[in-house]
């Protein structure tokens, strides 16, 4: 199929700061986009080519959107399924699948699909209603500390909690959850894995992620991670062993942690370009939101090599300030060497919501580090 300067129609669900960047590689392959989104002020409508606002969550208005494009992608897994189920059916292609994206939507199903492939993960029980925990603990079937988690829609840090006593149980949300091992971790890695229809198969390098404390967000994407050979080795083997499961098509991002004894255990993943991968913008030699482009469209795969050691900060809203936004001292970060700001296009900050991210390259990752620590602390995202 000819995708480019053709009639050839790409649909993405999804028009935040990931549709967006997707949206860099159609524009340079001159491939047409239409994009859905609940929000008229969609960081991706600026550059797509049809825009329409609209519930991602609802059956018609997804199916409706569908039916005008030849290949449908998503940004969001918060979408709604069995309007892709049935597009599929009808002969649109989705790439990731309505199968995939359907245990993957709900934690406690992505569980049970690593225990019956046989893929290493922590140990959890699973609940249908929130109530139910405190039960397990007075029955002696659940033990503190554990990780709550909430079976569907959570994003960015949220429907996540570390639950060390009863107190923690409180307003806790009602529906289907998850409580898991609290994990005694030395790192938390992440490797994406991209997927063609033809089968081929390439991973990026294994990054290492460090979290904020409070947000439970992503501060640092530092790539390579700064572990040893082995390790890396075996956080790949487990990546393409989940993506083998899966057998999908496009990218999939696999969280990990590495534990005290360099144990590999799966934490969840993401079947879409990944907060994990944005500093393969300017680190790498294919991008992982052109490589998720090349799958999906049965392209031959990029390559996945850094040219030069990567860390991504992430921009997020600072604590007290809700408003039109206002990036202080962007200028100041840009006189640093290697520093390259990305601003998603949001108009109204708030605290811990992603505004962007900065990446930092540079050929010795120590001093990328240093680089990044004092991006940190001279970016500001406030508001007027």
């Amino acid at each position: 199929m000819n995708y480019f300067s053709s009639n050839f129609k790409l649909g993405i669900l999804g028009g935040g700061q990931l549709g967006k960047m997707m949206l860099y590689n159609t524009r340079k392959f001159d491939i047409q986009t239409y994009v859905l989104d609940p929000s008229d002020e969609a960081p991706s409508k600026m550059a797509c080519n049809a825009f329409t606002q609209g519930d991602l969550m609802d059956f018609d208005t997804v199916y409706n959107f569908g039916k005008q494009v030849d290949v449908l992608t998503f940004e969001i897994e918060n979408v709604n399924v069995d309007a892709l189920e049935k597009l599929e059916k009808e002969g649109i292609k989705v790439y990731p699948s309505s199968k995939n994206l359907r245990v993957i939507q709900n934690k406690a199903k992505q569980k049970l699909f690593y225990l019956d492939n046989n893929l290493p993960t922590s140990e959890f029980s699973r609940f249908a209603y929130a109530s139910e925990i405190e039960d397990a603990i007075l029955n002696g079937g659940l033990e503190f500390p554990f990780v709550w988690k909430s079976a569907q829609f959570g994003y960015d840090g949220t429907g996540v909690k570390v639950v060390r006593a009863m107190d923690d149980l409180k307003d806790l949300p009602k529906g289907e959850c998850i409580a898991e091992a609290l994990i005694d971790f030395k790192n938390e890695l992440a490797v994406i894995v991209s997927r063609n229809l033809d089968g081929e198969v390439k991973t990026y390098p294994v990054v290492e992620m460090e979290f904020h404390p409070e947000a439970n967000q992503v501060e640092y994407v530092i790539c390579p991670a700064r572990i040893p050979e082995a390790v890396a080795k075996k956080a790949q083997d487990i990546a393409l062993k989940v993506s083998k499961a899966f057998n999908h098509v496009g990218l999939l991002a696999v969280e990990m942690f590495q534990t005290k004894d360099d144990a590999i255990l799966i934490n969840e993943v993401a079947p879409r370009p990944h907060n994990s991968g944005h500093q393969t913008i300017e680190a790498s030699y294919t991008s992982q939101f052109e490589q998720h482009i090349r799958a999906i469209l049965n392209l031959p795969l990029g390559k996945t090599d850094s040219k030069v050691g990567g860390i991504m900060v992430n921009l997020v809203g600072a604590e007290g300030y809700t408003g039109d936004v206002i990036y202080e001292n962007i200028a100041e970060i840009m006189k640093m060497d290697g520093v390259t700001p990305h601003i998603y296009g949001k108009k109204q900050t708030r605290p811990f919501r992603k505004m962007g991210h900065v990446t930092i390259v540079n050929e010795d990752l120590n001093t990328a580090r240093k680089i990044a620590e004092e991006v940190k602390k001279t970016i500001k995202v406030i508001s007027k």
